[in-house]
């Protein structure tokens, strides 16, 4: 995995402009630890920070088909393909020949054979900028779910992009800017497909090529989400999910580096730990190393770490793995340097609080002792894992699901913020407006039952809006730290399967992931198998609840503090009385909300951001 960033300008001589783009470049050191690269031409310049995982001694970038002449084009990659050894001997087989071993001179050979066509056979996760410089064009392919980020920001005669923000942000020409949109999404968590917060920023769509020239920008789809009849009778379709999700763990397991896995103890972790588990030990390669998380203080019942930690360690015991408990408490999780680091990470105040800080806590421990990590991410939203979807209400209600109870916006009780904000940016308007443009977007099948039709179009939008937002967080807490997560629950061809299965066969016992269940029965143990769901568990300890309590005082106190222009002083200093006369169980419960101000207040200081 890496960093990548470019900047195209068809009104100057770029060949001028190296320190640009190496600034821009060194925003992304974290993703890319192990070197440093850039290709600069005459209205194009390219950046690469890269991470070796696969031919460690060669795939240095960005990486010209011809190094020793003026090259037809040059790429600038992120991410795996993890079917390119296959297209390998596709190219090799016409006429193509190889410098090196690794994936990133398959892409650019792909492309140089197959041009944008290129996307659409790759197997992986995946973000990377082309230059054909035969056709003064720039060509950028994300993967067809969105594992991996890429931005993009025009400007007055070419375009900048990169993984992240940041790197856009490093541009002289760029400053954060927060408009109407941006705040809109900010507060509503629509996740709108391409909306990147930023103004005059956006993302490149998942399954999307984006073709950028003298005439202008183009996006083409070459991947959606297809609705195929499924003619499978629930034996078949087990054991195809079984097979499908065996080859795609298998499949991700190839690495130069020290491998790992992620492990909960869960349904979804436990198949691919075990399945990863049984990859490597038939290549003779392990054993498999897997990490849990877990927390000083004991948690509160049904998200308690202790719990996740005991399963966690009962499994690896039974698949075999070497495993660790990353043990976190309060002092790690409101350590300043830390609470700044995943800030810097994320570039933007979403996430999930205290849940971002100590995944990358986490994430930095495992990077310790490996590279790459397996993780679970994306079995939920695929098989029906999250209550809503068991839930007619949310699943009928006019909405995404899982703003089914805390819609609408206006609420009781004194706000933080202005509570004349969600009228003035008409939040209910926006949110209904991203559901219903959400809902036309999701294939149909004709003659679906009702109820079948209904949950493909829940399954679209957990897939298309909710699974994002994670794979973001994901994606930016380990490339932080310099380790790449791999997700094999995302591979398209898993995820076009189980999306066509209907949901009387998804949940045929009437337990959350039923399909899933029958599919890994054979491999994962019986008290992984009937362990109730539970969430990614959130610290609960009266000492963090204080610390986070104290930090909101500072924030009240602080007459410049720059989320006061989004604040108002009656209502905030109301909000603020009930925090400081709150018990410690009232205060857990308060600080979800209040931690998520302490977060826009910090974002807005650190990047300098500017209110429109």
């Amino acid at each position: 995995m890496c960093g990548i960033t470019g900047w195209i300008d068809f009104g100057r001589d770029l060949r001028a402009e190296r320190a640009v783009i190496s600034s821009m470049t060194a925003t992304m050191s974290c993703r890319g630890p192990d070197a440093e690269g850039a290709w600069i031409g005459r209205h194009a310049a390219l950046g690469h920070r890269r991470l070796a995982v696969i031919d460690l001694a060669g795939g240095a970038q960005p990486m010209a088909d011809d190094p020793d002449r003026e090259p037809a084009a040059v790429v600038s990659y992120s991410g795996e393909v993890y079917n390119f050894r296959e297209l390998r001997d596709e190219l090799t087989a016409r006429g193509h020949r190889f410098r090196t071993r690794s994936d990133t001179e398959v892409v650019l050979r792909g492309y140089l054979e197959w041009g944008e066509g290129l996307a659409a056979r790759l197997v992986g996760m995946f973000a990377f900028a082309v230059w054909d410089d035969r056709d003064q064009r720039l060509v950028l392919v994300r993967d067809r779910l969105g594992v991996k980020p890429l931005y993009y920001h025009p400007t007055a005669q070419g375009l900048l992009f990169g993984s992240e923000p940041k790197a856009i942000l490093a541009h002289p020409a760029v400053r954060a800017r927060l408009g109407a949109l941006g705040l809109r999404e900010l507060m509503t968590w629509a996740n709108t497909p391409g909306q990147a917060i930023f103004e005059g920023m956006r993302s490149v769509l998942p399954g999307h090529v984006l073709r950028f020239d003298r005439t202008g920008t183009v996006e083409t789809a070459y991947w959606r989400l297809p609705a195929t009849a499924h003619r499978d009778d629930r034996a078949t379709t087990v054991e195809t999910v079984r097979e499908l999700l065996r080859r795609a763990v298998a499949g991700q397991t190839v690495a130069d580096v020290p491998l790992c896995s992620l492990l909960s103890g869960g349904l979804d972790s436990s198949a691919v730990t075990a399945y990863a588990a049984e990859a490597l030990a038939e290549r003779a390669e392990g054993p498999l190393r897997s990490f849990a998380v877990g927390f000083a203080q004991p948690g509160r019942p049904g998200q308690d770490p202790a719990e996740d930690a005991s399963f966690a360690a009962k499994l690896a015991a039974s698949v075999g793995t070497a495993h660790e408990t990353i043990t976190l408490n309060a002092a790690d999780l409101t350590d300043p340097a830390t609470r700044l680091a995943v800030l810097r990470a994320r570039d933007l105040p979403l996430g999930l609080a205290d849940m971002d800080t100590s995944l990358y806590l986490l994430f930095r421990a495992v990077r310790g002792h490996s590279t790459v990590a397996l993780s679970g991410e994306g079995s939920d939203e695929l098989f029906g894992g999250y209550p809503w979807f068991h839930d007619p209400g949310a699943t009928t209600a006019e909405t995404f699901p899982w703003m089914y109870h805390s819609t609408p916006t206006t609420v009781s009780g004194p706000s933080f913020l202005d509570p004349d904000l969600p009228r003035r940016l008409a939040l209910d308007t926006y949110r209904a407006d991203r559901y219903a443009e959400a809902v036309r977007e999701a294939p149909v099948l004709d003659d679906e039952d009702e109820v079948d039709a209904r949950m493909r179009r829940v399954s679209y939008l957990f897939l298309t809006r909710f699974l994002p937002m994670l794979l973001e967080r994901k994606d930016r807490m380990s490339m932080a730290v310099g380790l790449e997560v791999r997700v094999p629950f995302c591979d398209h061809r898993l995820v076009e399967y189980v999306f066509n299965v209907p949901w009387s066969t998804k949940s045929f016992d009437g337990r959350e992931k039923s399909l899933l269940r029958a599919a890994v029965a054979a491999t994962v143990p019986s008290f992984v198998l009937e362990r109730r769901k539970t969430p990614y568990p959130a610290i609960v300890d009266p000492a963090y609840d204080r610390a986070m309590r104290q930090k909101l005082g500072d924030l009240m106190a602080d007459p410049n503090a720059p989320v006061r222009s989004l604040m108002e002083e009656t209502s905030a200093r109301a909000a603020y009385a009930l925090v400081e006369q709150a018990d410690p169980s009232e205060l857990q419960f308060l600080r979800l909300g209040f931690e998520s101000l302490l977060r826009i207040n910090d974002w807005m200081r650190e990047y300098r951001v500017e209110l429109l």
